[in-house]
């Protein structure tokens, strides 16, 4: 099989759904964040100019909200799905409201996620769905639970009512056909988020991968979680759904380890993670029978390993067992070129109120500056494409 060639510096493909002001948006927007000074204070700035009734919301939604999200609600999201969809880049929408502890917010959460499945129904743009658990559970409920410590009758009530809004939302997704992933969160609550995703998969998964659990690679002990997981959903006939994430929770993760007293649970270096991501990737195509992948990734050397892995497994482009995966607004070099070659990408596409998904947009700041070079690897991007359009012109 021919694997197709795919340049991954080809700004012509990756900003083909891009006007001339929307790119020199983006440069702006890059070079500001690539001042980790403005990313520190910026929070800071908005956080007191909303509670002084600044009219700030105006600006915002212009330049970082545009940038990094599909709307304000799900409807507002309709042009952006459309638009990746011409290109072969599929959407995965994220309501990315968080914060919130309260039952009701929990369950108007709950409702929002099933409103994302029956959009994805049947819905050729729209492949995937996603929740957090933390948006429909209480932290310290979940931390109390991955802790193995004794629920209060309350506790346990509220715990029912949990595992309820979870499995509403995977018997949806099983029933409309619709895969969703369930996002990976802080290791101190993560093993209660594995079993509960273990339990959805050995429902749901009998037939094929429907419901996919997520493993941060950031984390020394995943590869070896990794492999437990396929030989677990080998042992007990289901079908197991992952998706291969280096990790976002880094520098907490580190400073709580410290503050406790135990071991660390992140890599010793980028190299480690890097190593063990590509590992991982590895087993799940030599797994590919039992196993459906999505590779969450903004490295390039990890994304043209997949293909290669591909190509020598026999594993046509478009097979759907093999996902690639970016964020909306970032990486659109390996998203709209991998698409372009017929790979089956698809893009979070976060949105919700300006002012609720902030924390979600500070988090998307402050990885652009913490992650390697990545604001520079983007704005050099967009120089190159708007260069390459004044030449042509």
């Amino acid at each position: 099989m021919n694997q197709p060639k795919i340049d991954f510096s080809n700004t012509q493909i990756a900003f083909q759904n891009k006007s001339n002001n929307e790119l020199r948006n983006s440069y702006i927007l890059f070079k500001s964040i690539g001042y980790n000074w403005l990313v520190q204070t910026g929070p800071k700035i908005i956080e007191l100019a909303f509670s002084l009734g600044l009219p700030i919301k105006g600006i915002i939604k212009k330049t970082v909200f545009h940038q990094f999200c599909g709307g304000e609600n799900i409807n507002d999201c309709e042009n952006a799905i459309q638009i990746m969809h011409q290109y072969n880049v599929g959407t995965i929408l994220d309501y990315s409201v968080e914060g919130e502890e309260r039952e009701d917010v929990f369950e108007a959460t709950a409702q929002e996620i099933l409103q994302t499945i029956k959009k994805a129904s049947g819905n050729p743009a729209i492949p995937f769905s996603v929740f957090k658990v933390t948006g429909i559970a209480r932290f310290e409920l979940l931390a109390k639970v991955n802790a193995n410590s004794v629920l209060t009758e309350v506790e346990k009530e509220e715990f029912s009512r949990v595992k309820h809004r979870i499995n509403r939302i995977c018997e949806a997704a099983y029933k409309l056909q619709v895969r969703i992933f369930v996002d990976a969160e802080e290791s101190w609550i993560q093993d209660a988020i594995d079993g509960l995703a273990t339990e959805m998969m050995l429902l749901y998964n009998k037939e094929k991968a429907i419901i996919y659990n997520t493993i941060q690679f950031y984390r020394h002990d995943r590869l070896a979680f990794l492999n437990k997981s396929i030989a677990d959903a080998a042992a007990n006939n289901y079908f197991y759904g992952v998706k291969l994430v280096r990790g976002a929770y880094m520098e907490k993760e580190a400073l709580r380890a410290q503050e406790k007293n135990y071991l660390n649970p992140i890599q010793v270096n980028k190299a480690a993670s890097d190593t063990d991501y590509n590992a991982g990737l590895a087993l799940c195509i030599e797994h590919i029978n039992r196993v459906s992948i999505c590779a969450g990734t903004h490295n390039e050397d990890s994304c043209r390993y997949l293909t290669s892995l591909m190509q020598n497994a026999n594993i046509e482009p478009n097979d759907e067992r093999v996902y690639f995966s970016q964020l909306f607004g970032m990486s659109d070099n390996l998203s709209y070129n991998l698409g372009n070659a017929g790979y089956r990408v698809a893009k979070y596409l976060p949105y919700g109120p300006v002012k609720a998904v902030l924390p979600y947009l500070f988090r998307r700041a402050q990885e652009n500056t913490s992650v390697k070079g990545q604001a520079g690897r983007e704005l050099s991007l967009v120089q190159t494409e708007l260069r390459r359009r004044n030449a042509a012109n």
